[in-house]
């Protein structure tokens, strides 16, 4: 059995340590990225829904380099909204910017009550690629 092994992108393990969980978890050939939100470099929430869903991204796309990944490794996602049906437009276009041409990987997105401050979060499944 493999053991687990965390990964941190570079710069971010303090918010991760106050936290206590892992930014990843790589498991054999797959990572297990833990939900990435619109966080500025102070740890809070950015107030432009837009500009919060792109630092999610930016955010998911430094965990998933540190692995060696990038979007295009992705096979499964899971968001969550705390307005879905408001937000939906302006998620989808930078989902599409991101994830570029199809195909693209499953998506389950939740509607929520609470994020901690933030309006929107995204965590992944990706296939490390092989060397």
């Amino acid at each position: 059995m493999n053991k687990r092994e965390a990964i941190f992108p570079a710069g971010r393990q303090a918010l991760y340590e106050i936290n206590q969980y892992s930014a990843a978890i790589r498991s054999g050939d797959l990572l297990f990225v833990s939900g990435q939100v619109g966080s500025r470099e102070d740890g809070s929430a950015e107030p432009d829904f837009g500009r919060q869903v792109q630092l999610a991204f930016d955010n998911l796309k430094a965990v998933l380099a540190e692995a060696g990944c990038s979007l295009d490794d992705v096979i499964d996602v899971t968001s969550f909204h705390t307005d879905p049906q408001a937000q939906f437009d302006i998620l989808n276009a930078i989902r599409l910017k991101e994830f570029g041409e199809p195909p693209y990987p499953n998506w389950t997105a939740v509607g929520v009550n609470w994020l901690a401050g933030f309006d929107f979060e995204i965590k992944v499944i990706a296939r490390i690629p092989s060397a």
